[in-house]
């Protein structure tokens, strides 16, 4: 509850079984699966709603999300959580690499350096995360990502490394 206010504030949170998806994962190659999820042929995984983040495009090599931080992402000295950012950047970073990797392989992030440039709240707009990768691998991948704000400003990047490895068909 909102003390001043005498408001209560919440966000309610679905998501679609994420075993369907996953299932999927392993019979096609990412590139290919990841469209499926933006077609709606797949449902996204649960961390798209609870971040309140989207998928927008891929290429050969990159992942575009959009995302609207809002309140409930806000940290104790009243902004988005660092955290928040971190695992867009995440995500874009990783579905970059995905995009790279044939049917039955998956990825996992090893490391991810963050530069934090500028503060985000419910008032930067909506974010455009991209994440591109700058050497696929059969073993170990490298990407980086940008976060843009409503204006086209850079919020923050960040360079990756990801273990790349066989996932077994459900």
């Amino acid at each position: 509850m909102d003390p001043e206010n005498n408001v209560v504030r919440s966000r309610t949170v679905e998501w679609d079984d994420p075993m369907v998806g996953a299932s999927r994962a392993a019979t096609m190659p990412g590139i290919e699966y990841l469209q499926a999820m933006i077609d709606g042929e797949i449902p996204p995984p649960p961390i798209t709603a609870l971040m309140n983040m989207n998928l927008e495009s891929v290429g050969q090599g990159t992942a575009t999300f959009s995302c609207h931080p809002d309140e409930s992402h806000y940290n104790p000295i009243g902004s988005v959580h660092g955290g928040f950012v971190c695992t867009v950047l995440d995500s874009a970073a990783g579905c970059a690499v995905q995009t790279t990797l044939p049917a039955g392989t998956g990825y996992t992030s090893l490391e991810i350096k963050v530069s934090y440039l500028r503060a985000v709240s419910t008032t930067t707009g909506p974010l455009t995360v991209v994440g591109t990768v700058t050497k696929p691998g059969s073993r170990v991948a490298f990407a980086e990502a940008i976060v843009l704000d409503g204006q086209g400003r850079t919020v923050a990047t960040a360079s990756s490394t990801l273990l790349v490895f066989p996932i077994p068909a459900a």
